[in-house]
């Protein structure tokens, strides 16, 4: 029998009488990853999502490792089916684990019968086929505290099904339960891995860039869809905000004190971006800010950025440190695409002493020379929008 993808559900399992929704929408989003894999059947029993392919033409390592990148998943495994009596189950193990077992120094069996009808316990299961797995692989030892290689029989419904252990899936909830929102994403580690992780609570995920032509440049632009293409593995496809940043800062340098020139820019950024997030139906916007990181980022600067937008404003890295944040970076693949050598628009115009304990009324102040809603909505009236997903394949989630 062919193999099949057993997807283990995280916390969906707790969502009670909502449950139902929160499966339907990962049995779609798992559909939608697996498209362009080939042909396979996707259905949800006892808190599994089974992945089966149809066919000898699926591209079965392919949807393997997309698999690793759905939300709501929290482990995963490459699964024999056999036939529900013992003989068939140890035949199963013997072909496809053999060789695994033959390769290590001890083994366990760990079984689970989720069939009640099935005649033996999961404990009878694993002695079973605990023993004839002993006498057939002798140079292996059982070792049920510490194995070096554990073996999993599953009796299922409609099957029984064996496995070695199971890889770690992405967690979190699927695509699209959690409403929308709009990350500002720049090109530096931090706001990536924002998206990434709010993304991770089912929010799908837009994005908002500003450029700074000329002070800014097209590589530096291809950066930031590039992280953002590179997140959308997790997210699915997303559409990224490219917002011509340029006037609006020339404006601040020439109008208002230098200490402020950040706390200004970072409040019009915050401002577009709320105007788009409402355009595009989001619900909150999404930084990646840590506390303390940068002069912009203390509480008092925080609270002054924040107050000019109405909308919920999410900062999953606020307490994070440095070093844990570059590991997420890591393990999602931005870190490398993050660090290429392009400015962004946040290092035009730094002042050489920013205000770190700013009030509201002092920012205030410092704006009044400007224009405000020419400049944002001249800003709003040119905005480039660029659909990116990580196969460039829109039919992808």
């Amino acid at each position: 029998m062919k193999e099949i993808f057993l997807l283990k559900l995280g916390e969906i399992v707790l969502k009670g009488a909502n449950k139902r929704q929160f499966e339907a929408r990962l049995r779609q989003n798992v559909r939608r990853r697996m498209k362009r894999f080939g042909n396979f059947d996707v259905y949800i029993m006892q808190s599994t999502v089974y992945v089966e392919p149809k066919d000898e033409e699926a591209d079965v390592d392919g949807a393997w490792e997309a698999c690793h990148s759905i939300f709501g998943v929290v482990s995963l495994c490459r699964s024999r089916p056999c036939e529900k009596n013992m003989g068939a189950i140890f035949e199963a193990v013997e072909n496809y684990l053999g060789e695994d077992l033959d390769c290590a120094k001890s083994f366990k069996v760990e079984s689970k019968r989720s069939d009640k009808a099935f005649p033996l316990t999961s404990i009878q299961i694993s002695q079973e086929i605990g023993g004839r797995l002993a006498d057939a692989h002798p140079s292996v030892r059982v070792d049920v505290r510490n194995p070096d290689y554990t073996v999993f029989v599953e009796v299922r419904d409609f099957a029984a099904y064996v496995h070695g252990p199971a890889e770690p899936g992405a967690g979190g909830l699927p695509t699209g339960v959690g409403g929308r929102a709009m990350v500002l994403l720049s090109g530096g580690i931090d706001s990536p891995v924002a998206a990434y992780m709010i993304a991770k609570r089912g929010v799908e995920i837009e994005a908002v860039h500003f450029f700074s032509y000329p002070y800014t440049s097209q590589l530096a632009k291809d950066k930031v869809v590039e992280l953002a293409r590179l997140v959308t593995r997790y997210s699915g496809r997303m559409t990224v905000n490219i917002v011509s940043f340029t006037e609006i800062q020339e404006t601040i340098r020439d109008n208002c004190p230098e200490e402020y020139f950040t706390l200004i820019m970072r409040r019009f950024m915050m401002e577009i971006s709320q105007k788009l997030a409402l355009r595009d139906g989001c619900g909150a916007l999404i930084t990646g800010e840590n506390l303390g990181q940068v002069a912009s980022q203390t509480m008092e600067a925080m609270a002054v950025t924040g107050a000019a937008v109405d909308l919920p404003v999410f900062m999953p890295l606020v307490g994070m440190d440095k070093e844990e944040i570059v590991t997420i970076a890591r393990k999602i693949g931005t870190m490398e695409t993050s660090i290429l050598p392009y400015e962004d628009c946040c290092t035009v115009f730094t002042p050489k002493h920013p205000k770190t304990k700013p009030t509201l009324g002092q920012v205030l102040h410092a704006e009044q020379a400007l224009d405000r809603q020419t400049l944002i909505e001249h800003a709003l009236s040119s905005v480039e929008k660029i659909k990116v997903s990580y196969h460039d394949d829109e039919s992808v989630l």
